[in-house]
C-alpha cells in the first residue's frame, strides 16, 4: 500500500528563484518572498529556493582556470543544475534586464550550459509597464539558452499604483497580486511536470 501511494504522489518541484535586483528591500525581492510563502501554503508540490547572485564576479573567462570556475560561480552553477525550473524576478533598467541578472545568466551558460531544457517563469514589478520590457529581453536570451518560458499568465505589476502593493520593507501586501502570482506558480509547476514527462 505504501509503495502505491509513493508511486502516485506528485513529485516535488524544486524552483530556483533569481532576482535581478541586489537591493534586499526591492519590490522584486518582495515578489520572490511572496512566492516562497505561497509555495509553502497554497501550491503543493513546489519548493522555492532563493539563489543569491550578488557574490558572482563579473564574467571574465580569464577566471576559468583548468576548466574550473571561481568558487562563487561553481556554487551558483550547482544551484542552477539542481533546480527543476526557475522563477526570475526581473526589474527593468533602461528598457532591459539588469547587469547582475545578465551576468548570472552568462556564467551559468558557460560550458556546459546548466540552464538547458528547463522551464521558467518571469515576474516583475516597477513603474509604468511594471518591468515588462525586461521580460521580453530575458525571453530572447532564453531562446539561445534553451530555457522554456511559460507564456501565460504574464505578471507585470505597477508598484506605484493605489492602493499600495508593497509595504515599507518591500513585502507584497496586495491580495489580488498574490492571487496572480499564485497562478504563475501553478502554471510553472504544470509546465515543468509536462517537460519532465510527468502526469
Amino acid at each position: 500500500m505504501e509503495s502505491t501511494l509513493a508511486t502516485n504522489a506528485s513529485p516535488m518541484i524544486k524552483v530556483g528563484a533569481i532576482c535581478g535586483s541586489l537591493r534586499k528591500a526591492s519590490y522584486n525581492h518582495g515578489l520572490i518572498r511572496s512566492a516562497i510563502d505561497i509555495a509553502k501554503t497554497s501550491a503543493d508540490g513546489m519548493s522555492i529556493e532563493y539563489i543569491d547572485i550578488s557574490p558572482l564576479p563579473m564574467l571574465n573567462t580569464d577566471l576559468e582556470i583548468d576548466g574550473k570556475y571561481p568558487p562563487a560561480v561553481e556554487a551558483f552553477r550547482n544551484k542552477i543544475l539542481e533546480s527543476d525550473c526557475f522563477l526570475f524576478a526581473s526589474p527593468e533598467y533602461n528598457y532591459s534586464v539588469t547587469a547582475p541578472l545578465k551576468n548570472a545568466i552568462d556564467w551559468a551558460s558557460r560550458p556546459p550550459n546548466v540552464w538547458a531544457d528547463k522551464a521558467a517563469a518571469i515576474i516583475s514589478a516597477g513603474g509604468g509597464f511594471g518591468g515588462g520590457r525586461s521580460q521580453y529581453i530575458l525571453r530572447q536570451s532564453g531562446v539561445y539558452l534553451d530555457l522554456h518560458f511559460i507564456n501565460k499568465p504574464e505578471f507585470f505589476l505597477n508598484a506605484f499604483e493605489s492602493p499600495p502593493k508593497f509595504d515599507d520593507q518591500g513585502n507584497l501586501i496586495d491580495p489580488d497580486s498574490k492571487e496572480r502570482l499564485k497562478s504563475v506558480l501553478l502554471a510553472l509547476k504544470a509546465f515543468t511536470l509536462r517537460l519532465q514527462g510527468s502526469s
